[in-house]
């Protein structure tokens, strides 16, 4: 069992984890998901201890691997760690490299090290590269060594860091394949992974992080299917969205306007969709709600996924507004002829209106 507690790692200039808790417990399969740069490898690499936090605390089989004195070889070998770069020693044969961490760690002698090593190479499925040197193998190939060697020091857990990421997409299923066997022999492991097929039918459990931590946690079918927090939503369903906050009826129209044209070039969206939610910007925030709000606090917000289409919601306080009876009827026209459902939901003075594209 792993226990992280108030976890943070802050650089000079950014802080990747600001508050990090979990138990990982024996027989966990965790993917470890989120969009980059939001701390997935730094706190595999902190559980490691390839990078030293800047506080919390870290509990493996009850023992504190932060304190002072502590033998990081006894962590490693408990925890394995397969990287993204396979790092391989060059000079070494494929069964000299999972034989030197045994020799060095392990105390194993030369034969020990080297019958666990046959039998691991067996184990991937490459006994037959034993005499072979990295640079004679495919990415693939090496990847699948180097699962070879973290599983040579015997480990508790394995943290996988992005280990498909740097292969072509012909050897992913090799890797993921090896992986898929280790996972069905019950060892705990934790994946970063942004192959989100493969993420979901290996894991019991997923991490997704933003924010500077896990901000969703909980068993993969529900995160995948029915996340909880909004920020899990739209990474599930890949949406790319927009937001405009509007708190003054003399905010800059051209700005806005300039953004949402900036938005959707950047993510291609179609250009009779782009013209939709320029319309809807213009028709309903600018002609219909703003001239009646008697206080000007609106969020224009537009989820756009090419999977599922756009979506375009307007929320804004005080009473709400009814569409149906608005005076500007040319523009409730241009609405209903643009969308293919208009939805209007009141909640604790919070009113949204939601429109399908």
């Amino acid at each position: 069992m792993i226990e992280i507690s108030h976890l943070r790692k802050s650089y000079p200039d950014v802080t990747p984890l600001e508050d990090v808790t979990a138990t990982i417990h024996d027989g966990d399969i965790i993917a470890v998901i989120g969009p980059s740069g939001t701390g997935k490898s730094t706190l595999l690499r902190c559980i490691n201890l390839l990078e030293r936090p800047t506080s919390g605390s870290i509990r493996v089989d009850g023992e504190e691997i932060l304190g002072a004195g502590y033998d990081v070889n006894r962590l490693r070998q408990k925890v394995g760690m397969v990287f993204q770069s396979f790092n391989l020693f060059g000079h070494l044969t494929a069964i000299e490299n999972v034989m030197r961490p045994q020799m060095d760690i392990l105390a194993r002698s030369k034969q020990e090290a080297y019958d666990r090593g046959v039998e691991l190479l067996k184990t991937v499925g490459l006994l037959n590269l034993a005499l072979k040197y990295p640079d004679e193998m495919s990415g693939g190939q090496k990847q699948r060594i180097a699962i070879a060697r973290a599983l040579a020091m015997d480990p508790e857990v394995i943290l996988f860091d992005e280990p498909t990421s740097a292969l072509d997409p012909t050897m992913v299923a090799e890797v993921e394949a090896a992986i898929r066997n280790l996972a069905k022999a019950g060892r705990t492991m934790m994946i970063v992974t942004h192959e989100m097929r493969f993420a979901r039918s290996i894991s019991n459990r997923v991490f997704y992080m933003d924010q500077g931590g896990i901000y969703e946690d909980g068993p993969t079918s529900k995160v995948f299917d029915h996340p909880e927090k909004e920020l899990t939503r739209r990474f599930m369903r890949q949406l790319k969205v927009l937001e405009i906050t509007i708190d003054d009826l003399n905010y800059d129209f051209l700005g806005a306007s300039g953004r949402i044209v900036e938005y959707c070039s950047k993510n291609q969206i179609p250009a009779k969709m782009a013209t939709h939610i320029q319309l809807v910007f213009e028709e309903l925030v600018n002609q219909i709600l703003l001239p009646k709000l008697s206080e000007t606090n609106l969020l224009f917000e537009v989820e756009y996924s090419e999977a599922e289409g756009t979506q375009v919601i307007v929320r804004y306080g005080g009473k709400p507004i009814d569409l149906e009876h608005t005076e500007d009827q040319m523009a409730l026209a241009v609405l209903k002829g643009i969308s293919s459902q208009m939805q209007h939901q009141t909640t604790d003075g919070q009113n949204s209106i939601c429109i399908w594209l």
